[in-house]
């Protein structure tokens, strides 16, 4: 048996069908839940929507499941009680905002969680967690032993303190990042929308049940990532973070929260997107998708040859160019003579040591400027292909 879908998707296959089904069984499940499911500008959080959305992943944690909870609506939360009328558009604002709704969210949280005799946690992240090796090990460390305490850890990016430089963007990817963090089997991304569709469901459009790869989402009007509302983001980010795990091994779902009963007993609810790759380390997860560019290294046609073809280390001696102002440590793209982005990675050098660098070798350069000039540029551990694109502005 195959169910259809409409234009862009693939049809359902009895072993996507199963795959489903294995989700009400799965061992460890990372559920994303957005602000505008959870809280309004005018009455703060909702409590009939949390409670119902904690009903059901209580139900399933005290069946056996593994929940961490990845829960938006901290700023949401804060603007009532700060008297504002908006979710504000400073930094400043915001954090203020976050630092209130936060413990307003946790405090509902855990009593409603209570209820069902679960305990949950707060564990507040922020961009660094996840790039830096042992940060990142840390996280996962508590993370995991919480689950095995048999606690339901709630996750949010640390907005209190997080900047624009060193942010995820918004908890979608987040959440597609923690699913990787501690090796879960499946991410479910809820929101107030139960699938993607091929066009405004407004307009009769219809249901992509399945998702296969990239392919099955062309000629598909995903839309753009906004900021109405509560909220940070919107179907796009949805999509792209339900690909960043299904592309890493982990199985995603796209629906709402209504459905979220519905999804956790593998029913056929939302989009379900299969695994159509292996899993990759967090940490270049980050680099390939999240990471805030600092510069760009113009490489000759021999360096693009054995990073794209080989996967080796960058060298001084392949490089022509160097543009931007950045520093050792920071992000940065690796692209062909005609601007095409072959990969990213996290540089060893300044962009004001570099330039003295190009086209000599490790020897030569550790014989005239002395040791640590004897370093790859970007070893290939902090390396990451990416698909081939013209390269675009700095710091997007």
């Amino acid at each position: 048996m195959t169910s259809r879908t409409a234009m862009g998707g693939a049809p359902q296959t009895e072993k996507e069908l199963a795959e489903r089904k294995a989700l009400a069984g799965a061992r460890r499940i990372v559920v994303k839940v957005g602000s505008s499911s959870l809280t309004s500008i005018k009455g703060g959080i909702s409590e009939k929507s949390l409670t119902a959305l904690v009903n059901a992943l209580a139900r399933k944690r005290n069946e056996g499941t593994e929940i961490i909870l990845v829960s938006s609506g901290a700023i949401a939360a804060g603007l009532a009680p700060l008297g504002l009328a908006k979710r504000p558009k400073d930094l400043a604002t915001q954090q203020a905002a976050a630092s209130v709704g936060q413990g307003l969210l946790m405090a509902r949280y855990t009593q409603a969680f209570a209820a069902h005799g679960v305990t949950v946690s707060q564990v507040l992240l922020t961009a660094d967690d996840l790039m830096r090796r042992t940060q990142h090990t840390n996280a996962f460390r508590a993370l995991d032993r919480l689950l095995n305490l048999g606690v339901v850890p709630v996750v949010n990016e640390n907005d209190t303190v997080a900047t624009h430089e060193i942010r995820f963007g918004d908890n979608d990817r987040l959440a597609a990042l923690v699913a990787h963090l501690v090796r879960a089997d499946a991410l479910v991304l809820l929101s107030d929308v139960d699938a993607l569709y091929d066009g405004p469901p407004a307009q009769g459009a219809s249901r992509i049940p399945l998702v296969t790869g990239p392919g099955d989402l062309d000629g598909v009007t995903i839309g753009k990532a906004g900021r109405a509302g509560v909220g940070t983001g919107g179907m796009m980010t949805k999509v792209e973070a339900a690909s960043i795990a299904a592309s890493s091994g982990i199985h995603a779902l796209v629906t709402s929260t209504a459905n979220a009963e519905k999804a956790l007993a593998g029913e056929d609810v939302g989009t379900w997107f299969a695994i159509n790759g292996s899993r990759k380390p967090v940490r270049l997860l980050w680099l390939a998708h999240l990471a805030s560019v600092r510069g760009r290294l113009v490489l000759d046609d021999g360096a693009v040859k054995a990073v794209r073809d080989r996967h080796t280390s960058l060298l001084p001696a392949g490089i022509s160019a160097v543009e931007g102002g950045f520093e050792a440590g920071d992000a940065v793209e690796m692209v062909s003579a005609d601007g095409v982005v072959v990969a990213r990675g996290l540089v060893n050098y300044g962009a004001d040591e570099l330039p003295q660098m190009l086209g000599r070798s490790t020897k030569e350069l550790a014989r005239s400027l002395g040791r640590g000039y004897d370093r790859e540029v970007v070893h290939v551990d902090d390396l990451v292909l990416v698909p081939a694109r013209r390269s675009s502005k700095l710091g997007s």
